[in-house]
């Protein structure tokens, strides 16, 4: 079934296009991800879809009746007078208005008719449309109903925009970065939850691994045209550059003809025939042809020369409370030259407050933190920066500095650092405030480089950054002469930055994991598999022991099954180590699963084996 079609859709902002003739198709089970710059129009392509904008009058625009279509918006716009409650059952239907008072009669019995409402769950068969909504409260750990959307951060206000959208279940759902404001427990359920159900998704991520796991294929808007792709995100990378390979090979052959036909225009008199007529028309085509060539614009980063001394950063038995709650309990660590680390933990564990601790905007109850006198600390975070409404971009970025010295002796001045950030020169006086919210991201980013750091704090860098500058921000990490400290929701950043994790357990407790974070996933799962098998088998240890007996000798059958656990463990943990790279491979999220389902069977198989073994091992 057709849901939506758009044909001859053409949008102009002044010079700017954001879109060429373009045309969309979207069927019914399409889960299709939207990959563009910032700036790009990928944000106003969906007020088009959702009927916020109009399209041009030349523009063939189809919406079937029957689809209902549901938008979360990048930034939500709640009505913050009202409470939780009333944002999530907002529909006044007698089903909704039903649960409601199912849930408010949880809650108050004595208050609300228990019974009656029972009942009319039951009539209704709203019983499942609970459960569904119950799940998804749970999920995204919204508990309290009855409070004023208007006390709420910003990352709840999206959390609670998700909850009423998935709550209505419109047939064709827009998603503008869903995963933003989401720990990863959230986005690894999120994506079962789209990817599991037979939904029609179309989606605006920086996720890589949720675009991956969620959608099946891709559709880039460059230069106000549409390109489709059929396939992950890997695919969609190697299929654009064989594009840009074969482009640009056309366009050399058109500079060469271009050469030819010039030194034929420039020996031709003025009196013409109609046949130099001819080639005069085609060499205006193959003019057009041979500036053709795709050059992509990328975020080039340099290193930045700013060297630090042997003493960096260091926590000694570092304490800090915030009345009956431990954020930080007896911390040590000595930050050494060059290392990256991320910072993993639940919302509210203190990670925002270790961040202000390293900082100095909040002092440590106990202990010290002793920073090195060559450290320069840049800080990136995660709201937006307040620019001055009436400033341009070159304006703000020499606030921060005129130029800045980088690796070799070579000096960049604030203009060169705008356009390798993607700001071309016809924009270095556009005022702040026109800016897209990626735009004044990537800005803000560029602002913390100038001030020559050695030392970044990185928290959520990646929210509204498109893929592009995420993948040579990445590039530029990597060669960064100096620590990093990142925090972010971004599963494949993270994997691709750090070389161990803060893991921010609660209650004060920080360990130290030394791997990625998907290798910290893997083992946090292996245990919550291991502790569910000892709970399963938990009642056999409570029989009580037999009194104690001479030790006697092992039996032949029991030496031979010793020697077969022995090669059967091999087997198994080679097993393990096999699916366990799989994990690390893009693979769609059912096959993924799969994959996760078989390796949890594997380990605890082995454990069984080894506690086997070990127990014949105690007789030999």
């Amino acid at each position: 079934m057709n849901y939506l079609n758009i044909e001859n859709l053409t949008l102009h902002y002044g010079d700017k296009v954001l879109f060429d003739n373009i045309s969309l198709y979207i069927n019914q089970g399409d889960k299709i991800a939207l990959v563009a710059k910032n700036g790009s129009g990928k944000t106003t392509l969906f007020k088009l879809l959702f009927g916020e904008e109009l399209p041009n009058q030349e523009a063939k625009f189809f919406i079937h009746n029957d689809v209902k279509v549901g938008y979360l918006k990048q930034e939500p716009d709640l009505d913050e007078s009202k409470t939780i409650r009333e944002v999530l059952f907002s529909q006044n239907t007698e089903l909704f208005n039903t649960i409601e008072l199912y849930q408010k009669a949880l809650v108050d019995p004595d208050k609300y008719p228990l019974e009656q409402v029972l009942s009319d769950m039951d009539r209704l068969k709203a019983w499942d449309v609970e459960s569904r909504v119950s799940q998804i409260l749970g999920k995204l750990e919204i508990y309290n109903l009855d409070q004023k959307v208007g006390t709420l951060s910003g990352g709840q206000k999206k959390r609670v925009a998700l909850t009423a959208l998935l709550i209505e279940e419109p047939q064709l759902i827009l998603l503008d970065e869903p995963t933003n404001h989401l720990d990863p427990d959230m986005i690894e359920w999120l994506e079962g939850y789209l990817s599991g159900n037979d939904l029609t998704l179309f989606i605006v991520t920086h996720d890589r691994y949720f675009l991956d796991n969620v959608c099946n294929r891709i559709i880039e808007l460059d230069n106000g045209k549409l390109q489709k792709y059929q396939g992950d995100y890997a695919y969609y990378i190697e299929k654009k550059q064989e594009m840009i390979e074969v482009h640009n090979v056309n366009a050399d052959k058109a500079r060469n003809l271009y050469r030819k036909e010039l030194e034929w225009m420039r020996r031709q008199p003025k009196a013409r025939s109609t046949k130099a007529k001819s080639r005069i028309d085609h060499f205006e085509v193959v003019k057009e042809a041979a500036k053709n060539k795709i050059v992509e614009d990328q975020v080039k980063l340099e290193t930045i020369e700013n060297r630090l001394g042997s003493k960096i950063l260091e926590f000694r038995n570092a304490g800090k409370s915030f009345g009956d709650k431990k954020i930080l309990d007896k911390f040590d660590y000595k930050f050494r030259r060059n290392e990256k680390v991320g910072i993993v933990g639940k919302n509210g564990v203190g990670k925002s407050t270790f961040l202000n601790m390293i900082l100095g905007y909040e002092k440590p109850d106990t202990g010290d933190i002793v920073v090195g006198d060559t450290v320069k600390i840049g800080y990136y975070r995660q709201e937006n920066s307040l620019f001055p409404p009436d400033k341009r971009l070159i304006e703000v970025l020499k606030d921060v500095a005129e130029y800045i010295p980088l690796k070799g002796g070579k000096t960049f001045t604030a203009s060169q650092m705008l356009e390798r950030f993607m700001f071309p020169s016809h924009q270095h006086y556009t005022l702040v405030n026109k800016l897209s919210g990626g735009e004044k991201r990537r800005l803000a980013l560029l602002m913390v480089l100038m001030g020559n750091p050695n030392f970044l704090i990185l928290d959520e860098p990646t929210n509204d950054l498109d893929i592009v500058t995420l993948n040579v921000l990445q590039d530029f990490i990597e060669e960064f002469e100096g620590c990093v400290l990142l925090v972010t929701h971004d599963r494949f950043f993270m994997d691709s930055i750090v070389e161990h994790l803060f893991i921010f357990e609660g209650n004060g407790v920080i360990k130290d994991f030394n791997g990625s974070y998907t290798e910290y996933r893997l083992q946090k799962k292996s245990e919550l598999n291991q502790s569910n098998s000892s709970k399963v088998e938990a009642p056999k240890k409570d029989i009580a022991p037999e009194p104690s007996k001479a030790k006697r000798n092992i039996s032949f059958k029991e030496k031979h099954e010793f020697e077969k656990l022995e090669k059967e463990m091999e087997q198994l943990e080679e097993q393990k180590k096999l699916l366990t790279e799989k994990l690390y491979e893009p693979l769609p999220f059912d096959e993924m699963k799969k994959i996760s389902d078989e390796l949890e069977k594997v380990v605890l198989t082995l454990d069984q084996k080894t506690e086997r073994w070990l127990e014949l091992g105690e007789l030999m």
